[in-house]
């Protein structure tokens, strides 16, 4: 697989990104926030159907410039306002990472009830997003961080494929709490 994220100066995709598609076969993915699409490439580079969307329009015409550069035709990048909450498919994968803590606070449990109802019965939802709590206080100022125990409380009835709140650091050298959650929605019962 060519690094495609090096080449065009990117980080490289989220570890978390990298550890579900273990669990994940290719289908069609949501990047949510996808910025440059450094997730975005590396999830077509894996065979997925990505639909890569950011409110950033700058970061979408670069995301475009390197499709078509590289003449890579299973990525569908899209300028769109994640706060909306009203996405207009259905996928098997979505993935947030590091996203919603750059959302109105307001519209934080709507995006999340959102991404579960696009998701296909069996699909999956990667979530990774800072936290605030009183034995770590977030040292950035986000709009949003999670609480303790806030995302799983959302996601029950969900197969918890990873799920935990552990310190991280981000690319800058902060270092914060994070609440992570790769889930897997309950296949529909079979109907008589």
């Amino acid at each position: 697989m060519t690094d495609l994220n090096s080449r065009y100066g990117m980080n490289p995709p989220h570890s978390e990104v990298i550890n579900a598609c273990q669990h994940v076969e290719s289908c069609n993915v949501l990047d949510m926030g996808c910025s440059n699409g450094r997730n975005a490439l590396y999830l077509s580079q894996l065979g997925f159907n990505v639909t890569a969307v950011d409110h950033n329009a700058g970061a979408i015409q670069n995301l475009q410039s390197i499709i078509a550069q590289e003449n890579i035709t299973n990525i569908d990048p899209r300028i769109y306002d994640i706060n909306q909450a009203r996405l207009d498919a259905d996928y098997g994968f979505i993935v947030c990472t590091v996203t919603l803590m750059f959302l109105a606070p307001d519209r934080v449990e709507a995006v999340l009830a959102d991404m579960r109802e696009c998701t296909l019965p069996g699909g999956y939802n990667l979530i990774v997003c800072a936290m605030d709590t009183p034995a770590y206080p977030c040292p950035v100022r986000f709009p949003f961080t999670m609480k303790e125990g806030q995302l799983s409380t959302l996601y029950q009835g969900w197969e918890m494929i990873k799920s935990n709140e552990d310190l991280g650091t981000m690319h800058n050298g902060a270092q914060l709490q994070f609440a992570t959650m790769l889930a897997r929605k309950p296949a529909q019962p079979a109907s008589v």
